[in-house]
């Protein structure tokens, strides 16, 4: 499997500390309900990935998936997960924070 996905360094703090917040951790890429099409990132144990998700590669060992619909509707990008100013308006782990995860194209 190729990665499909890749983190600037801000994106991989974060990261690195939820997970150590949190324990084990996935990011969702969202399609739109929520939080927009921001990435979600869950503990593994409150969403494991299901049949219809695809794993678009892993950022610092955190696994990172897609819905396989949304991916093929997107054309199979390479996505850039980054961090912006804000909380976030979903249930993902950072949410409380002053900051929120965003996907970009690399």
């Amino acid at each position: 499997m190729s990665e499909r996905v890749k983190a600037t360094k801000a994106a991989i703090e974060t990261i690195r500390r939820l997970q150590a917040e949190h324990g084990p951790i996935a990011l969702f890429q969202s399609g739109g309900c929520c939080d927009g099409s921001s990435p979600m990132c869950l503990t593994q144990s409150e969403m494991p990935p299901g049949p219809n998700d695809v794993l678009l590669g892993e950022i610092d060992g955190v696994p990172v998936y897609i819905d396989a619909e949304q991916d093929t509707r997107w054309h199979e990008p390479a996505l850039l997960i980054d961090i912006a100013p804000g909380a976030s308006d979903s249930f993902s782990l950072e949410g409380p924070d002053e900051l929120h995860f965003v996907t970009r194209l690399p």
